[in-house]
């Protein structure tokens, strides 16, 4: 069964053992995995040993296999074109829109022809959400067939992967020996290092396994630098979460160029002479949206969102955006921005900078008197920003009165919008947002709370109302379009926060619809601040997680039955689409341009004919943005923390789990842990419906919302983990033990944790104890 195109080792791999006997269907894939060759009945009788009847049962058990999907079931082991296997082990290079695309882990074919790329087709339905989605780098045993010109794989096992890479710190012992240290907090124990490549102790360095056993240690095969130097700790996120933030060198070439398109007067609708505003944060750098309003003479306005034209310059199918696709979103964190688009384009040519002629998407809304939209209109324009604002000065002119017309303007018309809004009643929940700001040094300045202003409403009002207009226009098109999407709580998480309710003698009856007014309803007849923590806290882990589709489901939090992300292309892959369709929908393309670029700006036919795959894969983007964003601010507050070791705060109980509490630090943020064990020599209970601890002993509690005084024991910048002790800790219970000097001169024990101070003791049975069982009968 060898093919040409695998010709024989001229080193042979060590023989594995293999039990003998007749192999399950596990044992005989995992046989496929790990042989060099295609292998047959004869290769498999012979690792497992088999004779007689047993080579019998293992054909049958063969045909089973061919006929349920697992194996090939030809005599053949290669396909009619050649080199791929029916069954081998196929490694992930790439994610294009939630499929993933893998080549023959071993590929070494006599005339050198560069491996095929196979489209994995992973299964769907109940089957898909039990398994993890692939990633970029796994290992598959799959089973191949080809399709048209190309090739298409069904996975049939996800094998362990040798060589994932690993994030840490350079650790040294007393030894000498080195050590990575992790830097999740999910991780406990340090791994032994094989090889240092030049790395030393405290630098941050990315780690393979040096072998398939996991006592074979790591080596390095990068350093990265020093873990808590500026812009380390977003760094050390964009490697644990696999975000792209190298563009290569085709889609920087294909900015510069589609930088210099220019721009049609005669087929733009020329709004430069409106005073448009951009309001945004101080320090932006990217600015997608502006605003303008002006009284309609009917107690409404006349409104316009004018929205940064991103689907010009970047069209379907070319390298721009190729890597826009593959990322999905740009990534704010403290220290840097990784961008969904070259700087040229996201800092520059797209955005809508004060004095510059810009390409727009422009939506035309009519509010009227009571702030309902009556109509919309979108249209390509060429627009002059009048002013770039930021969110505290457009605020302090207001207050002060020194604002000028076109400002008080937006305030007018935005009070039209505010008083609809209230009267659709979204889901009111007061979720505070940290902020962490930077010396010029890169050094932390300062951690607070994010101040709450009219002008982020005035924005945020105006850019829901573009959104829904963007859905709506889309939907009167019978377009394409891919919708944000917010589904009611399910029905089991109700059932969870009617029993959580019940503990506060309150009552949510499920008989009734469910909407954002019943718990904004809800949480307004809570008096008590404690307890009205503590439904909030509940009623948001009730909640959904929004996520993009082109099925439309509504969005329950902002109470729509119809509503897309249309405002923010410069860094939502999700906005571009939705412009493009707009594009298709309403005829607005441009003359086709005239340099190397792709020559429309709709939609492509990929995209039109399914949306479902692209929406997939942006909200996994989505997730993965956020998760890194999450921890680059938890290890900036933790640096922030670890000079106030020692010091108590007052904090509020986020989470309740039988080994300990959650805690956050009021005012500024800031997850740690409060270990079980810290709490009091007596055992305490937990009552999962509740979410709270009970001592068995003198019946105190612990439950979620509570505000305790903590002593911050515990803060590591390297994974953003905290702990803390109570104040007043009864006896018996146990302090956090304080980290003191460099672990470097700790020793460690095989597991990768440290050696104490103990001396081991004779194994076994202690002397003293006599043997109290049974003999053999």
């Amino acid at each position: 069964m060898v093919n040409s195109k695998y010709p024989p080792r001229s080193a042979a791999k060590p023989a594995v053992k293999f039990a003998q006997g007749l192999p399950s269907r596990e044992q005989i894939l995992d046989f496929i995995a790990q042989s060099d060759e295609p292998a047959g009945k004869r290769e498999i009788s012979k690792a497992f040993g088999l004779r007689g009847t047993e080579k019998i049962a293992l054909k049958a058990l063969l045909k089973d296999m061919a006929e349920e999907g697992l194996i090939d079931g030809n005599r053949s082991a290669f396909h009619a074109m050649g080199g791929v296997p029916r069954v081998t082990v196929l490694r992930v290079l790439e994610i294009e829109d939630g499929e993933a695309y893998a080549i023959p882990e071993t590929w070494q074919p006599d005339d050198a022809s560069p491996p095929p790329r196979l489209r994995i087709v992973e299964p769907r339905g109940k089957v898909r959400d039990r398994q993890a989605a692939l990633k970029v780098g796994d290992r598959v045993l799959a089973r191949t067939e080809e399709a048209g010109r190309g090739w298409i794989a069904h996975p049939m096992k996800k094998l362990a992967v040798a060589d994932e890479q690993v994030l840490g710190v350079v650790e040294l012992d007393g030894t000498g020996k080195g050590w990575l240290a992790p830097v999740d907090k999910r991780v406990r124990n340090a791994v032994q290092i094989s090889d240092l490549a030049g790395a030393e102790a405290g630098q941050l360095v990315l780690a393979e396994p040096a072998g398939r056993s996991p006592r074979s240690g790591v080596r390095v095969t990068a350093i990265l630098g020093d873990p808590l130097a500026p812009r380390a700790f977003s760094l050390i996120a964009i490697h644990k979460h696999g975000i792209p933030f190298v563009f290569p060198q085709a889609t920087l070439d294909e900015g510069n160029i589609a930088a210099k398109l220019p721009l049609s007067e005669e087929h733009r609708e020329d709004l430069r002479h409106l005073p448009i505003v951009a309001i945004d944060p101080s320090d932006a750098r990217d600015h997608d949206d502006a605003i303008w309003a002006e009284p309609d003479g009917e107690g409404g306005f006349r409104a316009l969102v004018a929205i940064a034209d991103v689907s010009f310059y970047v069209r379907p199918g070319g390298q721009i955006d190729r890597e826009a696709r593959k990322r999905g979103n740009s990534v704010y964190f403290p220290d840097r921005v990784v961008p969904m688009l070259p700087e040229v384009l996201s800092a520059d040519v797209c955005s809508l900078k004060a004095g510059a002629d810009r390409a727009a998407m422009a939506c035309h809304l009519s509010i009227d008197a009571q702030g309902r939209i009556k109509e919309w209109r979108f249209t390509r324009a060429l627009v002059r920003i009048a002013e770039v604002i930021a969110y505290e000065e457009a605020q302090r002119r207001i207050d002060s009165g020194e604002a000028a017309p076109h400002l008080t303007n937006l305030w007018d018309a935005w009070r039209l919008l505010e008083q609809a809004r209230k009267d659709r009643d979204p889901l009111d929940l007061d979720l505070p947002e940290r902020r962490v700001v930077l010396d010029a040094n890169g050094k932390i300045a300062e951690i607070a709370l994010r101040e709450r202003l009219d002008a982020h409403r005035v924005v945020e009002d105006f850019m829901i109302a573009a959104n829904v207009a963007a859905a709506k226009a889309l939907e009167a098109k019978v377009a394409p379009v891919v919708y944000r999407i917010h589904e009611p709580p399910s029905r089991e998480k109700l059932i969870a926060l009617k029993e959580y309710l019940a503990t506060f003698d309150r009552k949510l009856a499920l008989g009734q619809v469910i909407t954002p007014t019943l718990f904004n309803r809800m949480l307004k007849d809570v008096s008590d601040e404690t307890e009205k923590a503590l439904v909030m806290e509940a009623v948001l882990r009730s909640q959904t997680q929004a996520y993009y589709g082109p099925r439309n489901a509504g969005h329950f939090g902002l109470a729509l039955g119809s509503y897309a992300h249309f405002t923010s292309p410069i860094r939502r892959y999700s906005d571009l689409l939705v412009h493009r369709a707009l594009v298709d929908a309403y005829k607005l393309e441009q003359p086709r341009p005239q340099a190397d670029v792709p020559a429309t700006s709709g939609l492509s036919d990929r995209d039109r004919s399914d949306l479902g795959r692209v929406s997939d894969a942006l909200s996994v983007a989505e997730r993965r943005a956020m998760e890194a964003e999450r921890d680059t601010i938890d290890r900036y507050v933790a640096a922030w923390l670890s000079g106030k070791v020692g010091e108590v705060f007052d904090t509020r109980i986020t989470g309740v789990q039988k080994f300990g509490l959650f805690a956050t630090i009021i005012g500024l943020g800031g997850d740690g842990l409060v270990p079980v064990s810290t709490l009091g020599a007596e055992r305490f209970g937990y009552d999962e419906k509740a979410q709270r601890l009970i001592g068995e002993s003198t019946g105190v509690q612990f439950s979620m919302g509570m505000i305790l005084k903590l002593r911050l024991a515990e803060a590591n910048p390297l994974t953003g983990a905290l702990k803390f002790e109570p104040v007043d800790a009864g006896e018996g219970s146990h302090r956090i033990e304080r980290r003191g000097t460099r672990t470097e001169h700790k020793p460690r024990d095989k597991s990768g944790k440290f050696k104490g101070p103990h001396v081991a003791g004779k194994r076994g049975r202690p002397s003293n104890i006599r043997h109290q069982g049974k003999g053999k009968r």
